[in-house]
């Protein structure tokens, strides 16, 4: 009898090791449960209000067709969320240097986290409530940029691709020496922040796109100002507008962002460019002297929880950190080539590193520099491009015409 009851008892244990350890779970909507050994709702008598600052059109707000997940979190935390929206991680600097605005919340790309932790900006986590971290997959984590990931949780990964409109091309673009064809001056939209404009410019000449030197900078730049003249506009959140209403040929941006706009204008199509492209990770982290350091770790976890994180991924359309996420995305996204590259784009596509305060500096200078390029007294210029521009479409049509007419006649 002892013999069968000590069986049973080792059986019940192994049994108890076996059970994943998020088994119990809260259902907070019909389509969000959350785990449920973790206390929640412990400082819902503290009327917190938590700033979150995210980018633009990167979370699951209830708008556009979308699920809310903010609402559920403050439901079930009692935590109230300030939700606002920057457009470059140059700006979410700039915002929290100049302390003109406190938050709890912010997701920067790897570079500008790295960049941060040099400069003391940001928080060291407490991970016993971030306890979903373990969640994210072992390939996201150790980065150069935060090697302990002291300071950060990945949130989504992705490339940059360039966009075009299938009506407005002659030929579909494969790399990014396309943005400086003539055919489509005043008809190509350009990054506006100096990193990721900067990264094309140098794959098109063949260099990195972390700067070695100022040397290379300066050199760069130089590809930059000669495509100046055939760009309609530098933009960020206003791409979705311009390439959904037709008003350009071309434009880069993020993969995620490209899926949206392509499911929303189905003239749209985009590539991975040949010369490589930017693999990037974007995290949560928490501002060093933010208020609310607890109730912002507790919402981190909550982003981190598959339901919610299945909400996202799913309606922003970038790629997930989360193993078990990605296993249940539907299969038009869980098997895409945008959002989940083969090798073959992979292998070729480069991460940004946090540049040294001598380079940085020369990248911020020159790209200022460069917007203001010739600003004034560059309209001849633009009417040159255009001429030849017009000239070599007549040619083309005069050729096409006159085989016509030899293969008729």
């Amino acid at each position: 009898m002892r013999r069968l009851i000590a069986i049973v008892l080792t059986l019940a244990a192994l049994t108890a090791l076996c059970v994943p350890a998020f088994a119990e779970e809260i259902e907070v909507t019909d389509s969000i449960t959350v785990s449920g050994d973790y206390d929640w709702d412990r400082l819902a008598d503290q009327k917190i209000t938590l700033n979150v600052y995210n980018w633009g059109q990167y979370i699951s707000g209830g708008d556009s067709d979308s699920e809310d997940v903010l609402g559920p979190f403050e439901k079930l935390t009692g935590i109230r969320v300030n939700y606002t929206t920057f457009d470059s991680n140059e700006s979410l600097y700039a915002k929290l240097k100049s302390g003109g605005a406190s938050y709890d919340v912010i997701i920067p790309s790897e570079y500008m986290v790295g960049k941060m932790i040099g400069e003391g900006m940001l928080s060291p986590l407490n991970f016993d409530n971030i306890p979903n971290f373990s969640r994210i997959g072992e390939e996201y984590k150790g980065w150069d940029f935060d090697p302990d990931n002291t300071y950060s949780v990945p949130y989504t990964w992705g490339t940059t691709v360039l966009i075009y409109n299938t009506k407005m091309v002659e030929e579909p673009p494969t790399k990014w020496a396309d943005m400086w064809d003539v055919r489509y001056a005043n008809n190509i939209l350009m990054f506006n922040n100096s990193r990721d404009a900067y990264a094309i410019a140098a794959k098109k000449i063949g260099l990195s796109m972390n700067p070695a030197s100022v040397k290379e900078v300066s050199q760069v730049m130089e590809e930059l100002k000669a495509q100046k003249e055939m760009v309609q506009a530098y933009v960020m959140d206003e791409i979705f507008d311009k390439m959904e209403g037709g008003e350009a040929a071309m434009a880069p941006y993020y993969a995620g962002d490209a899926l949206t706009m392509m499911d929303e204008q189905p003239d749209l199509a985009c590539v991975h460019p040949e010369e490589g492209v930017n693999f990037f990770v974007d995290s949560m982290c928490i501002p060093a002297g933010a208020k609310n350091k607890e109730a912002a770790e507790i919402f981190i976890n909550y982003m981190c929880e598959p339901a919610v994180a299945l909400l996202n991924i799913d309606y922003i359309g970038y790629s997930t950190p989360i193993p078990e996420v990605w296993e249940m995305l539907d299969d038009d996204l869980k098997y895409s080539e945008i959002a989940y590259p083969g090798e073959d784009v992979m292998e070729k596509a480069e991460v940004f590193t946090t540049l040294p305060d001598e380079i940085n500096a020369a990248l911020d200078s020159q790209w200022s520099e460069m917007k203001s390029y010739d600003a004034e007294g560059s309209g001849w210029m633009v009417i040159v491009v255009l001429l030849l521009a017009l000239a070599l479409s007549v040619f083309n049509i005069w050729r096409k015409v006159r085989k016509k007419w030899r293969d008729n006649y």
